[in-house]
Parts: structure tokens; sequence; C-alpha cells
């Protein structure tokens, strides 16, 4: 059985617009560039040629990832204002070393960089069903931090 894959309403969203984007924009352009390289000849050593078929690949291979994990994914449940951490929340977490702002959402959808972590991720699965006020201790890479929990939106 596939895994299921669990999607915020936002993540789901700029999936399905990345998807319509590579159907009906891109698809078509390498299409035409595959098009223009024909018509100069050799095929063998036509580079222009080469390289827009690789990039067809690309496309036709992104867009079935897009359509399994859609056809594979489920939306998270609302948390509404219960107060807990679940998928879609954004908590404020303290810690020694300050304040961090995560939002929690599915895999697919993790950037740590724009502060979106992973469910499955240490801190995640640390604080997934806790509330405001708790202290949870999240064992790293670099020991044990404990993470205080400031506020969840």
């Amino acid at each position: 059985m596939a895994e299921e894959i669990i999607l915020t309403a936002e993540g789901r969203e700029k999936l399905e617009s990345e998807l319509a984007k590579l159907k009906n924009v891109d698809l078509k352009d390498v299409a035409e560039q595959i098009k223009s390289a024909r018509e100069l000849g050799d095929l063998s050593e036509n580079a222009d040629y080469h390289q827009a078929r690789e990039r067809q690949g690309f496309v036709a291979g992104r867009i079935a990832e897009i359509e399994y994990t859609l056809s594979h994914s489920r939306l998270a449940e609302k948390n509404g204002d219960s107060g807990i951490v679940a998928i879609g929340s954004q908590v404020v977490l303290k810690s020694s070393e300050g304040d961090e702002n995560y939002e929690i959402v599915g895999a697919t959808e993790a950037d740590p960089l724009a502060g979106k972590i992973s469910v499955s991720s240490p801190i995640a699965k640390a604080i997934f069903g806790h509330k405001v006020g708790d202290k949870v201790p999240v064992e790293t890479p670099s020991g044990e931090v404990e993470f205080e929990i400031k506020k969840i939106g």
C-alpha cells in the first residue's frame, strides 16, 4: 500500500499551481524547443536537441511526481484554536539561544530555511500534541535542547 502523504492546504495549492504550469507552459515550451532543434538537421550532434529532450524528461518526471503526491495525499485537519501543536500550526519556541519560529508541515512541503519543518523532524515530533507553556526536550545532533512553546497559531 502506498504511503499516505499529508499536505497543508497551502502546500496542496502550491503543487496544483506548479502542475498546471508544467503542463500548460513548460511542456509546450519544450516541445517547441525540440521542434526548432529538429529543423536544424543532424540530431546526433545537435546539443540544443539533446538539451531539450533532457528537459522534457525532467518536466515529465516532475509532473508524474506531483500527480503521485496529489493522488496519495490528504489535507491536514485544521487545528483551529485548539491550542495544540499539529500539522499546519505556526509555533514560536523559546530555547537558550532565543526564539525560533516554525510552521509544522508535511514531509513534501518541508523547507527548513523558510521555517517550514516536517512533521517527522525531531523538533516537530517532540512538540506535536503539546500546548503553550509546555517545556519539551528535543534530542538534536549536538545534544538535548529544551524548548518552551510560547505561541501556537
